[in-house]
């Protein structure tokens, strides 16, 4: 069960990197393309240019690519 069910949960979940989070859900970051983890060790995107998506199939299929560090 996910606890995950805001935005403001999800976005915290990014911001802390909190692996529990991940399998839970995904994010997109529009201005670079990729979609990841919450735990990813990227760089920070910015609240207003992430996209949550339940798995990273459905990132995909909107155009969105694989993110190279955490590998979704």
């Amino acid at each position: 069960m996910s606890i995950y069910h805001s935005d403001k949960q999800r976005w915290k979940a990014i911001s802390t990197r909190d692996a529990y989070a991940d399998g839970c859900f995904v994010y997109a970051v529009i201005t670079t393309g990729v979609v990841c983890y919450p735990s990813c060790p990227s760089r920070a995107a910015l609240r207003e240019n992430v996209r949550y998506y339940s798995d990273s199939t459905a990132a995909i299929a909107d155009g969105f690519r694989y993110c190279r560090r955490c590998r979704t």
